[in-house]
């Protein structure tokens, strides 16, 4: 009973989760120009794989991206999402990984980057991303890893959607006031939408 409920469960948030993001993105307010990046390691299929992550200055999530392999070429996906999504960052903060500096360099060279923006590397203000990481990583550990790479990569953007509406990245205020303020009602719009 709780193994089919639990593989239930599973194939729901396979299904619609990339729906979700789709509605609940329409409503999504702008994040800050300067970014704190960071990677962080998720167990798939008993390898350890990188999720690249980056929030703004107050902390609201940027982007993210899980990728098997921690080098320039995933960097580089990584910062051309993030930057088609959410335009040029003034200031990025990033760790002493030279991979990462490495692309942000290619993609100042490129166009991709603004050349002005300012890069930097400090452990302290890199303290924010640290702790977000936290978030995420307290619904994944007591999965105990992902048998498949593609369900990682969903499952962790459902816990992203749901760290982004806690941390009110999203402008409900019309939703809000046109059903009564009540958050059930506001889901049910959001996804009749």
């Amino acid at each position: 009973m709780w193994l089919s409920l639990i593989l239930l469960s599973c194939a729901l948030v396979q299904r619609f989760v990339p729906e979700f993001e789709k509605r609940w993105n329409r409503y999504g307010r702008r994040v800050g120009s300067s970014w704190r990046v960071d990677e962080t390691y998720i167990k798939v299929r008993g390898r350890w794989n990188y999720l690249y992550r980056a929030v703004d200055k107050h902390g609201l999530t940027v982007d993210f991206l899980l990728s098997e392999h921690r080098d320039i070429a995933a960097a580089k996906r990584f910062f051309t999402g993030a930057v088609v999504q959410h335009g040029t960052p003034e200031t990025i903060t990033l760790d002493g990984y030279p991979a990462t500096h490495a692309a942000v360099a290619e993609l100042k060279e490129s166009g991709v980057l603004r050349p002005q923006a300012k890069v930097r590397t400090s452990k302290y203000l890199n303290n924010l991303i640290e702790q977000d990481h936290r978030r995420v990583k307290q619904r994944i550990y007591p999965m105990l890893g992902f048998k498949k790479f593609a369900n990682a990569a969903v499952t962790i953007s459902g816990i992203e959607l749901v760290h982004k509406i806690r941390k009110g990245q999203f402008n409900t205020t019309k939703l809000m006031s046109r059903v009564g303020g009540r958050v059930p009602h506001v889901w049910e719009v959001i996804l009749g939408a």
